[in-house]
């Protein structure tokens, strides 16, 4: 032993290793050039326009009057809540839908490939052309929803027209159409559990309930984690489903954050609009980055 590390108390201190990459620093280049061009200049100049009155001739720097009247607009509080609620909502369905999907087409069934193709093909569809078709089935007096149910004796409800089902209609279909992603997801989370875990259960008496509890939910946690993560991103910034349905209506019933940006834009406030840009940039940021951090720290700790 040293003198050194005698008087450290007899710990040896091991010097930290820097992780080397076998290219070369500049091979790096094109993709910063890339991410500075498309995420970090936009990024930029959104925060820098937030702050003026602009049209695309001239520009006012205003300071932040933009956020100020941004915040007194009397439907942003309701677009807020309902931005909430729908991530909540499409994101809870998505997980629980996109679960039991994938625990399906991971088993010995029939026909599980083509199953497996029919779940992913709303994915592939234009999310207007599915608000547009959606629009038309939803019909409160014409629409093939409603005339099925009066088939059976139900009245059909107002689906796009009721103010209290609205906002959960267009989250229904936001689901129908995204839950084959999740699908796929948790097909590939599954598939990677070793089979051997199974299988030692099944010689230790375990029944299905608790081989999904104890082996599936808990080794599938990092699909789970990857599916809450996109539909919350994805739910907190819907627009185009819920413009193409409802356009924020009836009212102002099923109008979020983005539904109202896009109004103010409408109305010519343009600088107005990219203060809300950023607002919802920033909320965003709020709340997806501290999530990630403690789902992926309780992944890692596990």
């Amino acid at each position: 032993m040293t003198l050194a590390t005698a008087a450290s108390g007899g710990r040896v201190s091991v010097p930290k290793r820097s992780i080397r990459t076998p290219y070369p620093t500049w091979f790096f280049l094109p993709a910063a050039v890339i991410y500075a061009v498309l995420f970090l200049f936009p990024t930029l100049a959104s925060l820098f326009f937030s702050m003026t009155r602009w049209t695309l001739f001239n520009w006012t720097f205003i300071g932040f009057d933009n956020f100020v009247q941004f915040f007194k607009e009397p439907f942003l509080v309701q677009g807020l809540v309902n931005t909430l609620i729908y991530a909540a909502v499409t994101s809870g369905l998505k997980v629980v839908l996109g679960l039991l999907f994938g625990m399906l087409l991971t088993s010995e069934i029939w026909a599980r490939d083509y199953l497996r193709s029919v779940v992913f093909f709303p994915v592939l569809v234009s999310t207007v052309g599915v608000g547009i078709t959606f629009t038309v089935l939803m019909h409160p007096t014409q629409g093939l929803i409603n005339e099925s149910l009066a088939l059976i004796g139900l009245p059909g409800p107002g689906w796009l027209t009721n103010p209290r089902l609205a906002l959960l209609s267009v989250a229904l279909v936001d689901v129908w159409k995204g839950v084959g992603l999740a699908t796929v997801i948790y097909i590939a989370g599954i598939v990677s559990i070793p089979r051997d875990y199974y299988e030692a259960a099944r010689i230790d008496g375990a029944d299905a309930v608790q081989r999904f509890w104890n082996i599936t939910l808990p080794l599938a946690r990092p699909a789970t984690v990857t599916v809450v993560l996109l539909s919350l991103i994805g739910g907190l910034r819907s627009f185009d489903l819920i413009w193409s349905m409802t356009r924020g209506g009836p009212g102002f019933t099923s109008d979020v954050i983005a539904s109202v940006i896009y109004k103010q834009y409408q109305a010519g406030f343009y600088g107005l609009s990219t203060a809300g840009n950023v607002v919802l940039f920033v909320m965003v940021a709020l709340i997806i980055v501290p999530l990630s951090i403690a789902l992926n720290r309780r992944e890692v700790a596990r």
